[in-house]
């Protein structure tokens, strides 16, 4: 018989060469699903990222510690409990630039792909 859930107890790690943790639970990597992706990610102090303008919406909650976003020209600070939704084709930067590491899950639909990132170099 056929199960109508699927179980993720080894998801996919990204590697990564900028200190952030990231284990992909659902989405391309781990499971080959292209329709979302599911992610538990830890952003060390002081790390960022190039800005960037997706091709899918990102919903983010932050579990612990504080993340930055800078939403066009808008500076946005989410700290634990807090959560946000990004439309996709909006320019943004994800950074922590903070002392404590920032647990957070993120969720992209459709899901994420680096093809999908546009960052800008």
């Amino acid at each position: 018989m056929k199960k109508n859930y699927t179980i993720q107890k080894s998801p996919f790690i990204v590697p990564t060469d900028d200190g952030k943790e990231i284990k992909e639970h659902f989405g391309l990597a781990s499971d080959g699903t292209s329709e979302i992706s599911i992610a538990h990610m830890v952003a060390p102090p002081g790390w960022s990222e190039p800005f960037q303008t997706p091709q899918f919406d990102e919903y983010t909650f932050i579990i612990k510690g504080k993340k930055q976003f800078i939403i066009e020209d808008e500076t946005v600070v989410l700290e634990a409990g807090h959560s946000i939704k990004v439309e996709k084709n909006t320019r943004l930067q994800y950074s922590n630039p903070f002392t404590e590491p920032c647990e957070y899950i993120a969720i992209c639909l459709p899901a994420f792909s680096m093809e999908a990132v546009n960052r800008e170099s």
